[in-house]
C-alpha cells in the first residue's frame, strides 16, 4: 500500500436538540469534551457544526477504523451536553439565522457575506490525496473536473430542509453555489493561472483570504494534496469510505494519465456548473446516473484493483443504486407522516450506524 498516494477525510458534522431537532450553538463544549477524550475537533464557520479530520492513512480499513473512533468520540461528546451529531449535508430543522463561532475571522467573513455566511450549518466531507507538488495537483484538479456531479449524486444527503422536502437530493449543493468562490473551478493552465485568478477574487472582494477557495476540487493551500470538497457529507462511515477510495482511484488515474499524456476532457464551467444543479437536483434517482457511475467506476478499475478497493467500490456503489443513499433515506423518513422528527431519527441512527 505504501507505493499508492495516502490519504485522509474531514466531515463537517452538525449538533442540534434532542427533542425538535434544531441545530445547538455549542461546538466549544462539544470540542472541549472531545478533546479531553484524545479527539481534536475543528470549529466550523457557525457554532452548531464541528469537523473531524483523519490522521494521513494508507489504506481503507484504517481509513475506516479512524472515521469510525471520531464519529463516535464526537457523538459521545454531543451527547454530554444533551446534543445529538448528525451527519447531513443541511440540517432539516432550522433556525432564522445561524450564530457564527466567535472568531475574528469568522467574524469578518459573516461582516462581508452576510446572510450567506449566516443561513449556513452546511456540512461537507473533504477527501486529500497525496500528489507530488502543487503544479501536479493544479492538472489532477483539472482532469477531475468532469467527476464532480457524479461523485456530487452519489453522497447526496440533504433533501430535507426547513422542514420540507426540498424537491433536490442535494440542497446542501444548491445554496453552498452562492458562495462567489465555490462551484466547480475553472481548467487553470498553470500555476500563474491559478494564482492570478485567486488573486483578482481577493482584490474584488470575492473572497477575503485563501482559506475561502472553496472550489469543488483544489490544490489543497496547506498540504502536497488535491482536495476534493464537492460531496455532502455522506450519511454513514461506510458511504464515506466508498467515497474516499473513488475519490482516491479518480487522483490515481489523473496521476497516470499525466505520466503517459492521455488527453483530459475540457467542459466548460457553465456546462459543469449546469451538470452540478442537475446532480443536486437528482442524486442517484436520475435517469443516467446509473450508467455514469458505472462508468466511472470502471474508468477508475486499475486503481481501486491496484488498492484492493474494488469490490469495495463496486459493492458501496451499489447498494446506493439499489438502496438509496442519505437523500433517499431522508426523504422516505419525510414520506412516512411528513414529520421532521422521523427525519432527524433516520440521520441520528446513520451517524452512529455500524460504529
Amino acid at each position: 500500500m505504501s507505493d499508492h498516494p495516502t490519504f485522509g477525510v474531514e466531515e463537517e458534522l452538525l449538533l442540534v436538540e434532542h427533542g425538535s431537532g434544531a441545530p445547538v450553538p455549542r461546538n466549544r463544549e462539544v470540542a472541549d469534551r472531545a478533546g479531553r477524550a484524545g479527539v481534536e475537533l475543528d470549529l466550523e464557520l457557525t457554532s452548531c457544526q464541528v469537523e473531524t479530520t483523519t490522521s494521513v492513512q494508507s489504506s481503507t480499513e484504517e481509513l475506516r477504523t479512524e472515521l469510525a473512533r471520531l464519529r463516535r468520540v464526537t457523538a459521545d461528546a454531543a451527547d454530554g451536553i444533551g446534543a445529538r451529531l448528525l451527519a447531513v449535508g443541511l440540517p432539516p430543522v432550522v433556525p432564522h439565522e445561524f450564530p457564527i463561532t466567535d472568531t475574528p475571522r469568522y467574524h469578518r467573513i459573516a461582516e462581508r457575506f452576510g446572510f450567506i455566511a449566516h443561513e449556513q450549518g452546511i456540512s461537507g466531507c473533504h477527501v486529500h490525496v497525496a500528489v507530488p507538488d502543487r503544479a501536479t495537483g493544479i492538472r489532477v484538479s483539472n482532469r477531475l473536473r468532469p467527476a464532480l456531479p457524479i461523485l456530487l449524486a452519489l453522497t447526496a444527503n440533504s433533501a430535507i430542509y426547513r422542514s420540507a422536502d426540498t424537491g433536490h437530493a442535494s440542497w446542501r449543493g444548491v445554496l453552498w453555489a452562492r458562495w462567489p468562490s465555490a462551484g466547480p473551478p475553472p481548467h487553470f493552465e498553470s500555476e500563474d493561472d491559478y494564482d492570478a485568478m485567486v488573486a483578482m477574487m481577493q482584490d474584488v472582494g470575492a473572497m477575503l483570504d485563501e482559506g475561502q477557495v472553496y472550489w469543488d476540487v483544489r490544490p489543497s493551500a496547506d498540504y502536497p494534496t488535491v482536495e476534493v470538497r464537492v460531496s455532502d457529507v455522506p450519511a454513514t462511515v461506510d458511504e464515506t469510505v466508498v467515497y474516499a477510495a473513488l475519490v482516491r482511484a479518480l487522483v490515481m488515474t489523473a496521476l497516470d494519465d499525466e505520466r503517459t499524456g492521455r488527453p483530459g476532457d475540457r467542459p466548460s464551467t457553465h456546462a459543469l456548473r449546469a451538470a452540478c444543479w442537475v446532480a443536486a437536483r437528482e442524486g442517484v434517482t436520475g435517469e443516467r446516473m446509473p450508467r455514469l457511475l458505472d462508468g466511472l467506476v470502471e474508468r477508475v478499475r486499475p486503481a481501486l484493483t491496484a488498492t484492493d478497493d474494488y469490490e469495495l467500490v463496486r459493492g458501496g456503489v451499489d447498494r446506493v443504486l439499489a438502496d438509496g443513499n442519505g437523500a433517499v433515506r431522508q426523504r422516505a423518513a419525510w414520506q412516512r407522516r411528513h414529520d421532521v422528527s422521523d427525519v432527524v431519527e433516520e440521520a441520528a441512527s446513520a451517524t452512529v450506524a455500524g460504529l
